[in-house]
């Protein structure tokens, strides 16, 4: 039954039968803005707003392109023509001093209804032209007429095809007022007593009053911080609720010995110490593994900081306990990267590691089904051709994804199904996670970092040079190749233009072979054939060519610890985590490395923040915290994910506090009422069920 213009309002009722809208009005409201019910009006929160609680006087403005309130009087008005455009300009005047008032558009009767000599007040943003200021458009409000409220007064989202049909801001305000005054019967509370109490929130009633027309500043910043703390709070509820049905539901095979595999690789070929970091996250991942539900761990840590070392010792964990583990990598450079370093860790051991990728062929890749189905075969390395059904383990009982936002859910799920009780999940990522991102969007994860480099390793020195410092830069390179080391010139993808790159590429690979015309110089790029990849790859880190010349398919998985000089050319082209991750490829030897950043002279901004950041800093957590800043969450998170980030109030740049106090909020609810089923959080239970059930990707709470 539809509502009649008279009755009460819900949250449901459609806009039209709001006082003063009607079908058409309505209807153009939800085409431009999305809004269609009276919910989505509260949910419309202003942008700005006007503070007209104070006055200011004409001798104490000091600076431009603020909104200011002033009293006094319009003392004369005149039309000012400069060739064909005319302006129409007052003097005010304050006792204090005098300003011009200015309108470039005006009407004749504009012109006449100015109320010359009497007393009023003046509302605009001001600017300032040789210590003068004046106040284009002014709002004019007559002493006698002045609202009293001093209320902030809201300014809402709009659009110029709104504004034409003379739905202006004074409509959304006086259509917000209607809805705000029936508050007490549309809101209601979502929040248990004890946690109004123990944040002093204001009731949720008041929040919403608060939000849209805020009695003064502290009452709005009150609103606003409890709006954000929902946004949070609820969120991070969903997340908990799946991680902790995932822990009661989750049956996994518990692996409780750490026998000879893991000793006696620990004790006799451990090529360096552990760092404390990687110690740390294997007593995390082995409390993990000793119990009868499936780990689901994310594991952080720089370039460079040993994932691979930590990843390579659960699997031997993996191998005390009878099963097989798999390494699963996006690219085929990234799993022959792995698959070289753990076969070499485990040269001196009887242990059998081999990898599946595109291009393994048939005859070797029958023998590797076989050697996987009857259990010989206890460590396998590869890409998405293990995913393949042929596919088949013995008992999986670890899988092990390297950069898993690179696969789909569906390729995921497909190893998950690899085994009758699901195995152990340890999901890497070389990529920093900003701490917020990492609280937000992976708490469905527990989560581990590697935050200490191994010992030994040296910082790589970064720097920032121009078009005029290459030949400074040729000669520091010919220097380091002397030396016996080895360098990489990298060449940004345009990615609108395939044949530009290549021409780039070619043009960088010219230029480099004419001034090191004395060595032996590779190149890679991305539409190489997966062989020829493979070849040019092996022939620069046998040391053969001392220089490579690349487009960013170096960017990851790359290892040669003979080369201590990256060269970024057009470095402002990159993004931050890309420049940090191609960085990562020089510093993994014992020698002191370089990443030279080149750049042409005029940068923007970002360029400028970008590459000071890379200058001053190695630390990628750091970094992917800038990087947040200048990209947002949506771009960091990836284009899978960044339909997510529709936080309304809550910022997850400036905002980690109170994501870090939901968190905190989130855990300590669900250690004591994991079911929610006390009745004070019999509130949060409804409301979750009602607003976000599903929003998460999760529904199992009932």
């Amino acid at each position: 039954m539809r509502a009649s213009k008279n009755s009460v309002l819900t949250l449901e009722t459609p806009i039209e039968f709001v006082k003063g809208i009607g079908s058409e009005r309505a209807k153009l409201i939800k085409n431009v803005l999305g809004i269609s019910v009276v919910e989505d009006f509260l949910n419309f929160y202003p942008i700005r707003y006007l503070d007209k609680s104070k006055i200011f006087t004409v001798s104490t403005l000091q600076e431009s392109n603020i909104e200011v309130q002033l009293k006094g009087r319009i003392t004369s008005v005149q039309e000012i023509q400069t060739g064909k455009i005319k302006r129409l300009s007052a003097k005010f005047n304050d006792h204090t001093g005098t300003m011009d008032l200015v309108w470039f558009q005006y009407s004749k009767w504009l012109k006449e209804q100015l109320p010359v000599n009497k007393e009023v007040f003046i509302f605009g943003k001001i600017n300032a032209f040789n210590n003068q200021f004046s106040m284009p458009h002014p709002e004019i409000e007559a002493e006698e007429s002045k609202e009293t409220d001093a209320r902030l007064k809201p300014i809402y989202p709009s659009s110029e095809k709104l504004s034409k049909r003379g739905l202006n801001q004074k409509f959304f305000q006086n259509i917000l007022k209607k809805i705000c005054k029936e508050i007490p019967n549309l809101i209601q509370e979502n929040l248990p007593e004890y946690m109004i109490r123990h944040y002093q929130f204001l009731s949720r009633q008041h929040t919403f009053l608060n939000i849209h027309f805020p009695k003064d500043q502290q009452h709005f910043d009150k609103a606003d911080n409890r709006l954000k703390f929902e946004e949070s709070f609820f969120f991070q509820l969903g997340f908990g609720l799946k991680k902790a049905h995932h822990k009661a539901k989750s049956h996994g095979n518990p692996f409780p010995i750490v026998g000879d595999y893991f000793t006696g690789f620990y004790e006799n070929h451990l090529p360096f110490e552990l760092t404390n970091a990687q110690k740390r996250v294997l007593k995390e991942i082995r409390f993990d593994m000793k119990k009868p539900i499936q780990m689901n761990r994310l594991l952080q840590g720089d370039v460079g900081s040993g994932k691979t070392m930590v990843a390579l010792l659960t699997m031997l964990i993996a191998l005390d306990n009878g099963f097989q583990s798999c390494l699963m990598a996006p690219t085929e450079i990234l799993a022959q990267q792995h698959y070289n370093g753990i076969k070499d860790l485990l040269k001196d051991t009887n242990i059998k590691v081999n990898i599946l990728t595109g291009s393994v062929k048939a005859s070797a890749r029958k023998i590797i089904h076989e050697e996987l189905e009857n259990g010989e075969l206890t460590i396998l390395v590869g890409t998405h051709a293990v995913l393949e059904d042929k596919v088949k383990f013995k008992n999986l009982g670890l899988a092990i994804i390297d950069e898993q936002h690179r696969f789909g859910v569906a390729q995921r799920a497909k190893l998950w199904a690899k085994n009758r009780i699901p195995p152990h999940i340890l999901v890497m990522t070389a990529t920093p996670i900003p701490r917020t991102l990492a609280m937000s969007f992976y708490s469905d994860l527990d989560v581990s970092i590697i935050d200490e480099m191994p010992i030994g390793r040296k910082p790589i020195i970064t720097a920032h040079r121009r078009e005029k410092d290459r030949t400074y830069v040729y000669n520091f390179c010919h220097e380091e190749i002397r030396k016996g080391r080895q360098i990489y010139f990298v060449y940004p993808l345009i990615e609108e233009s395939e044949t530009l790159d290549y021409k780039n590429l070619m043009e960088g690979l010219e230029n480099v072979m004419e001034n090191f015309s004395n060595y032996d110089v590779t190149m890679l790029h991305g539409k190489m054939k997966p062989d020829e990849k493979d070849a040019a790859m092996n022939y620069f880190a046998s040391g053969q060519s001392q220089i490579m010349v690349a487009t960013t398919v170096i960017e990851v998985g790359v290892n040669v610890p003979n080369a201590s000089v990256m060269v970024i050319e057009s470095s402002e082209r990159f993004g931050l985590s890309q420049l940090h991750q191609l960085r990562g490829r020089v510093g993994r030897g014992g020698e002191q490395s370089y990443c030279i950043l080149m750049t042409s002279d005029k940068l923007s901004s970002d360029s400028r923040t970008r590459i000071k950041t890379m200058t001053e800093t190695n630390d990628g957590f750091k970094i992917s915290e800038v990087d947040m800043q200048l990209r947002g969450p949506g771009d960091i998170l990836g284009t899978q994910q960044s339909g997510v980030v529709d936080f309304k109030r809550l910022d997850l740049v400036n905002d980690s506090a109170i994501i870090k106090n939901t968190k905190n909020m989130v855990e300590k609810i669900l250690k004591a009422d994991p079911l929610l089923s006390r009745p004070e959080h019999q509130i949060i239970k409804n409301y979750y069920l009602q607003y976000y059930k599903g929003k998460n990707k999760w529904s199992k709470i009932s």
